[in-house]
């Protein structure tokens, strides 16, 4: 459904959704209102269970162990408001971490009186290693959490999550990763990553409707696990399946379709190449690594990091944002070149502001509707709003 007067370069933070799906979603939603009692009280806890089960063959867990949530946000905090910590325990981060679950983080600290400290990524950067070594030389004694983006946010990062919660495992430290990007865009195994948490979206690179997240907690640690809404479940005498999968079974009234749309979203886009899936994530990765090398030519500027680290998002350094430009409108999307890019070019592509104003990053994304003559358009706008970076 995508505006095609708009060369859409964004689908990292609001994909569009199939046409297909969303008249799954209906057809549920529908079915839901013609006999609500029917569908919620007698029939969603199967169809629930059918969804997770699909979900869970896709991302390599098992299906007890992983819940729906509205997004990798809601699963972060959920994660985060859980857990228990003692005053001067540690709670170690990256800078590259998205800003609204680094605020469910600082807010935690808070609130048990923690240290958060932050292990600093370079970016650009030259080999994974150097991400390994940043932030295992923050781990001290006191660290008891880390939490760590799977893709990151800003940068377009894959972080080596596997090597990563291997070692702090070894240290005796849980992991909650925010994947937030990660499935569909990268090969999924659950199980074989072992981090204590794991949270994702499924309506980024599945393409699922939006509201469609998940929270896998691995069997040892489901325990110290609580739904952010505490609702029938609490008390609930049910010893036919786990406390985890009842208490987040039901957190109240909701429109669960989206969610039990995730199993027709791996589906349509599956469908869409021959190789299903593995070419589906593989096109993308291809388009982001030639689309950033266009960008890069057209601004006569390097590489920002070895290719082996890019899905399909890629983030290129561009010059500093102007002192004079107007104050913020949005706390997503504040950068007026932003705008310029939109009305001038009809280009949609996020600017961001890292590490912190006025340096920022250009970011784009590769999903199966967009090709590379998108992104030379993108690299001559950019050529002409002059926004080479300075040495």
């Amino acid at each position: 459904m995508l505006d095609p007067k708009t060369i859409f370069l964004n689908h990292g933070s609001f994909g569009s959704c199939p046409r297909p799906v969303l008249e799954y979603q209906i057809v549920l939603r529908e079915r839901l209102e013609r006999q609500p009692v029917q569908f919620l009280v007698r029939e969603l806890e199967d169809l629930l269970d059918q969804a997770r089960g699909e979900l869970a063959r896709f991302v390599g867990g098992c299906a007890d162990d992983l819940v729906f949530v509205q997004n990798a946000t809601t699963g972060v905090n959920t994660v985060l408001r859980s857990l228990r910590f003692e005053p001067g325990d540690e709670l170690l981060v990256t800078d590259h971490e998205y800003n609204a679950c680094r605020n469910a983080l600082d807010f935690v600290a808070q609130l048990w009186r923690a240290r958060v400290v932050v292990a600093s990524i370079p970016f650009p950067l030259q080999t994974a290693d150097q991400i390994t070594e940043a932030v295992l030389a923050g781990v001290t004694s006191r660290t008891r959490l880390v939490l760590l983006d799977h893709v990151t946010s800003q940068t377009g990062l894959i972080l080596p999550i596997e090597r990563l919660v291997c070692s702090l495992n070894q240290r005796g430290i849980d992991t909650l990763v925010d994947g937030a990007h990660a499935p569909g865009m990268v090969p999924l195994d659950l199980q074989r990553i072992g981090a204590a948490y794991y949270t994702g979206n499924c309506h980024k690179w599945i393409c699922a409707p939006k509201g469609a997240g998940f929270l896998y907690v691995r069997e040892d640690r489901q325990h110290l696990i609580r739904p952010l809404a505490i609702s029938h479940g609490g008390n609930s005498p049910r010893k036919d399946r786990s406390r985890f999968l009842i208490e987040f079974g039901w957190t109240g009234t909701l429109d669960p379709s989206a969610c039990l749309s995730i199993p027709e979203a791996l589906r349509c886009i599956g469908a869409l190449l021959p190789g299903g899936w593995p070419e589906v994530m593989s096109r993308n990765r291809a388009l982001a690594l030639a689309g950033r090398k266009t960008i890069c030519r057209a601004l006569n500027i390097n590489l920002p990091c070895p290719d082996e680290l890019i899905g399909s998002l890629a983030s290129i350094p561009i010059a500093d944002a102007n002192a004079t430009d107007a104050a913020p409108s949005s706390p997503l999307y504040s950068d007026p070149l932003q705008d310029r890019l939109r009305l001038e070019f009809g280009i949609e592509v996020p600017i961001i502001p890292w590490p912190a104003p006025p340096k920022r990053l250009l970011r784009i994304s590769a999903q199966i509707y967009n090709s590379l003559p998108q992104y030379e358009l993108l690299g001559e706008a950019l050529a002409k709003t002059q926004v080479t970076p300075t040495e």
